[in-house]
């Protein structure tokens, strides 16, 4: 609890994948995937990191002129860098920008965020992928954020950052009666009235099951009994008949 924060400083996809940091076991097939990558960060990215922001959830329509109109009211901008695809050379929905002083770009890292541009609300933060110590990308099963519907949460980041521990007892010595030798024998003693209900049990199912078997019995021979009764009829009426 001493080093806990809510956003990390070092990129671990098991943490990441948890809402509190505190996960020992990858709960899906994403995590694993990003514990056993290897990535290594793109050396054709230029520019300086650390006066870098990233800019996601844009609308697809939105240009570099739009971006550099909308965060060039922060500070001066170096360079603006629209993530588009290498095939349709349509935008991604991300961006990079690179600020010349860090003044500015902490203004845009505090104001823009949640800023609406193109009817979408987008999303700021520092460049992680060149910053943060073992950064994973989401297409490796890493990064931040993440939607509900694909069951790929991730934690730790400015969008959700970690929930604080909740500091529950151990109470794993106990229940298994390895604490105090009071407690132990509390538990032998659970233990013998446990099985004095369970024996009592028993023996209660036991009287009670002749009473169902006579309750069944009765209701499976009713057509039995009225045959019975027919036969004692015909054999009345073959006496009078004599």
């Amino acid at each position: 609890m001493a080093d806990w924060a809510p956003i990390a400083k070092e990129y671990d996809p098991l943490k990441a994948g948890s809402i509190d940091g505190t996960d020992e076991e990858p709960h899906d097939r994403a995590i694993w995937r990003a514990m056993l990558a290897r990535y290594v960060p793109n050396k054709g990215v230029t520019g300086d990191p650390h006066l870098t922001l990233f800019v996601a959830r844009l609308n697809l329509q939105t240009t570099e002129e739009k971006l550099k109109e909308v965060f060039s009211r922060y500070g001066d901008i170096r360079k603006v860098r629209l993530v588009r695809d290498l095939v349709t050379g349509f935008s991604k929905g991300y961006a990079f920008i690179e600020y010349k002083e860090e003044r500015a770009l902490l203004k845009a890292h505090r104001d823009a965020n949640r800023l609406v541009i193109d009817q979408h609300e987008i999303f700021v933060d520092f460049e992680l992928e060149r910053t943060l110590k073992g950064w994973i990308p989401r297409r490796l099963g890493g990064g931040f954020g993440g939607k509900k519907e694909s069951g790929q949460l991730r934690f730790g980041g400015r969008d959700r950052p970690f929930r604080k521990p909740i500091n529950l007892p151990n109470m794993k010595n106990d229940f298994y009666g390895e604490g105090s030798s009071e407690k132990r024998n509390w538990s032998r003693e659970g233990t013998r009235d446990w099985r004095t209900r369970d024996r009592d049990h028993e023996r209660s199912r036991d009287k009670r099951w002749p009473e169902k078997e006579r309750s069944w019995a009765w209701g499976d021979s009713e057509r039995e009994r009225d045959s019975k009764e027919e036969r004692s009829r015909g054999r009345e009426r073959k006496d009078r008949d004599r």
